[in-house]
């Protein structure tokens, strides 16, 4: 299945529109549940034959469209743990449309798993009530958490897991946006790309007042099985502290650690052909990277009109961003993308030599993911061992892991006078600037092809920043890698070095 179908397909409901919760069904059989519990799973499965999961289901789900299966909610009163002053509570999605495989949900008790029983009554399934009424146990497709992200007296929905390995999470005052995955294999190779997915969830039970929610996660498909905890914390800043670990079946050699999904379509300097009264639509506007020497680095999204590739070296954290936060950036009151997050990766354990792969595919309007960014290690991770993966993801909107340099606010581009090559604008922000002398300034560019003319840096009064400017003549290339940055009288940098891929 396409990476389309299975997230967008998804267009997961509006926070607004508080999905539900679980009730107090029938007794199941409890299991002995510890840290290592998953792992052994996990390990066992890595040396059997993969097992493809049922996706049998009545043809009045396995055919319903999107809006069919969107009708299909969760009944709030049935949510897990609620009134239980536990601080979170769990609501549950029910199978359908392209969320066919059925999930196991576990809930850990005092060292024992039980799953959370499903029963048709916590649904309300809208025009498909008739059909439902004798369907049976047909199972969850995923969950969603609840917590007083906003305000102490209601929970708000903080993040969720549907679909393949993907998640989504938000921090305060914002609404979903980008997603991040498990693991991704084969994204971009001809033959295709494979989507491991989270076949079963144990959820512990978090202690009355709870902060954090602690989530493990069986990962499978026919290349690799996994084992996954994350430590939810939701806040201004929602922090998931994530330990991998990997049993690849088959030598695993175009692998994707800490995985990031996100749309880009246009945005105001970059809509050439695109008629739509928004002035940018766009759930991230940029990759950000911040170097082993702590040099941070900004790298614009586009839209290209063919498929393209990008790897970065020497990195020890990235993230898909969203730096444009106000309302009039956009004018939808709806999508209300000023609201979506940004989400920083930041490598832990495991993390050795390797690098930062960013894909960035052609779409024609903004309901498919077009961005795929993630880490890739140098050597390939060897079948029948275990490969272990620590790291942190940062939901949320501020930029706190980047030194005190300015950054790249916008990026604009346009034909150059006189019709020879390109323009390229750049307006910086940051305190780094503020009581720059313009005499001690400069503005250091490069470009792997063609030749670069007319670089300047300037105060701008009018915007409150700094602005960048300068041409490029590309000559008879088709492609030219651009750097740029700021750089004082001493030769040490003042803003983020600014990257860019021009193509013809």
């Amino acid at each position: 299945m396409h990476r389309r179908q299975l997230l967008k397909a998804a267009l997961w409901l509006p926070l607004a529109c508080a999905l539900p919760g679980v009730a107090r069904g029938a007794v199941a059989e409890a299991e002995p549940f510890d840290d290592r519990t998953v792992a052994r799973l996990a390990r066992a499965l890595a040396a059997a034959p993969f097992v493809p999961p049922s996706r049998d289901l009545p043809a009045w789900l396995a055919g319903a469209d999107y809006d069919r299966w969107r009708d299909i909610r969760f009944r709030p009163a049935e949510s897990l743990w609620r009134g239980d002053g536990r601080g979170f509570e769990l609501q549950f999605f029910h199978r359908g449309s392209v969320h066919r495989e059925r999930v196991r949900i576990d809930q850990v008790v005092d060292g024992q798993a039980v799953p959370v029983p499903y029963r048709a009554g916590q649904f309300d399934f809208g025009r498909s009530a008739e059909e439902a009424a004798s369907a049976g146990d047909i199972g969850f497709a995923g969950f969603r958490a609840h917590a007083a992200i906003n305000t102490p007296d209601y929970l708000d929905e903080v993040c969720a897991f549907l679909g393949a390995s993907y998640f989504r999470a938000v921090a305060r005052g914002q609404v979903y946006g980008l997603s991040a995955r498990g693991l991704a294999l084969g994204t971009g190779d001809p033959a295709g790309e494979e989507f491991p997915r989270f076949t079963r969830f144990w959820i512990e039970r978090p202690q009355p007042g709870a902060e954090a929610l602690v989530i493990h996660a069986l990962l499978d498909s026919a290349s690799v099985a996994g084992a996954y905890r994350f430590v939810v914390h939701p806040g201004a800043e929602t922090l998931m502290e994530v330990d991998a670990r990997l049993y690849p079946r088959v030598a695993l050699d175009t692998v994707g650690i800490a995985p990031l999904t996100s749309m880009y379509y246009f945005d105001a300097g970059d809509r050439a052909g695109i008629d739509d009264y928004r002035d940018a639509v766009h759930d991230s506007d940029g990759l950000a990277l911040l170097g082993r020497d702590g040099s941070p680095a900004w790298r614009p999204l586009q839209n290209p009109r063919t498929l393209q590739e990008s790897t970065f070296d020497d990195v020890r954290g990235f993230g898909l961003m969203q730096r444009k936060r106000r309302y009039a950036d956009y004018g939808d009151s709806e999508a209300r993308y000023h609201q979506r997050p940004g989400l920083w990766v930041e490598p832990g354990d495991g993390w050795g030599d390797g690098r930062v792969h960013l894909f960035e595919i052609p779409t024609a309007d903004e309901y498919q993911d077009n961005i795929v960014a993630f880490w890739r290690p140098h050597r390939a991770l060897r079948a029948g061992r275990e490969h272990r993966f620590g790291y942190r993801l940062h939901w949320g909107d501020g930029h706190r892991w980047q030194p005190a340099l300015a950054r790249v606010a916008r990026t604009r581009a346009g034909a150059a006078p006189g019709g020879r090559g390109r323009e390229f604008v750049l307006d910086l922000e940051g305190d780094a600037l503020a009581t720059l002398d313009p005499a001690s300034a400069r503005l250091d560019v490069t470009a792997s092809a063609g030749t670069i003319g007319s670089a300047v840096v300037h105060a701008n009064p009018e915007a409150g920043g700094w602005r960048a400017a300068f041409l490029l003549e590309p000559g008879a290339a088709d492609v030219s890698e651009l750097q740029a940055r700021v750089l004082g009288r001493d030769g040490k940098p003042l803003s983020e070095t600014w990257l860019y891929r021009w193509l013809r």
